[in-house]
């Protein structure tokens, strides 16, 4: 058996119209030879049928727990065979033929690169996804996000670490964590630093991987020359860009909240408590408190 070019992992939890919409823009792509896997994370809707329907080559994994985009992500490896892996998100999708391609060439041009993302555009209202281009969650970079500073002086770097967009997002440079809506890295990088970590319930798992790439010296590339479209959020109801098409009810949406809330205190212990003096890691621990109090409590 041939290995293909890429395997392409995508965890599904009733998103069946926008995955029909993904698994199309994947079919279309030319220049390579394709592998893909659907991880259902035990859906309720009527994906398994579509795709067993639509896309008869696609690869279903069927999962018994909702829980865990890490978790989800790690059960598709064992049925991955390229060397090359690509977690795509069930509601993002490409826009040209050519983009997997493109990507893959890209990827392998340069082995310092550990993952690589392309511009990822909202579908809904057209403007970048800025979770494609973060910088790590720091203390100061946390604070001046979340008091507003960094909109206030949107193209200064100190006030703007959190996101970066002082670099833009019309060229090509390293950043310091892509986003999960669309990862391609080299299996023997995933390999080397475990995959995904699954202490993570949801949220903060991607920015974990590309904290521990960067820890192994390897480069987390942005690279704006292919688009990515993404509606962002219709599962878990938490962007307000997709609440409108959103499948996601109230329950969900708090209680994904507050595994958004964890993910901050996980990554911090994980990676920074032992880096900053007692009194900035109490600061940032009653300032996730508050921050769940406000998010979570009040909703």
């Amino acid at each position: 058996m041939t290995k293909p070019d890429i395997s392409i992992i995508i965890l599904n939890y009733n998103a069946e119209k926008f995955l029909r919409e993904t698994l199309k823009s994947v079919a279309c792509q030319k220049g390579l030879s394709i592998e893909t896997i659907v991880v259902d994370n035990n859906s309720s809707d009527n994906s398994r049928a579509m795709v067993k329907k639509e896309f008869p080559t696609v690869k279903w994994v069927q999962r018994h727990t909702s829980l865990g985009f890490s978790a989800g992500n790690n059960a598709g490896l064992p049925y991955a065979h390229a060397e090359t892996i690509l977690f795509l998100n069930p509601d993002a999708r490409c826009t040209k033929s050519t983009d997997l391609k493109k990507c893959y060439t890209k990827l392998w041009s340069d082995k310092t690169i550990g993952a690589l993302t392309a511009r990822v555009n909202l579908v809904l209202t057209g403007g970048i996804d800025v979770t494609c281009h973060r910088g790590f969650p720091t203390p100061w970079a946390a604070l001046t996000h979340f008091t507003g500073l960094s909109k206030l002086f949107p193209t200064i770097p100190l006030f703007n670490q959190y996101t970066k967009s002082y670099l833009g997002y019309t060229t090509q440079h390293e950043i310091d964590a892509v986003g999960g809506m669309f990862m391609l890295m080299r299996r023997a990088v995933g390999d080397q630093l475990g995959w995904w970590d699954e202490d993570y319930p949801l949220y903060g798992e991607d920015i974990d991987f590309c904290y521990r790439i960067h820890q192994a010296g390897y480069r987390n590339l942005y690279w704006p020359e292919v688009t990515v479209l993404h509606y962002k959020g219709v599962v878990t109801g938490m962007s307000a860009q997709s609440r409108q098409v959103s499948t996601a009810n109230k329950a969900t949406i708090k209680r994904v909240k507050g595994w958004s809330i964890q993910a901050m205190e996980i990554f911090y212990r994980k990676h920074y408590q032992k880096k900053y003096p007692f009194f900035i890691t109490w600061l940032v621990y009653l300032g996730i408190k508050l921050l769940k109090f406000r998010r979570v409590t009040l909703a």
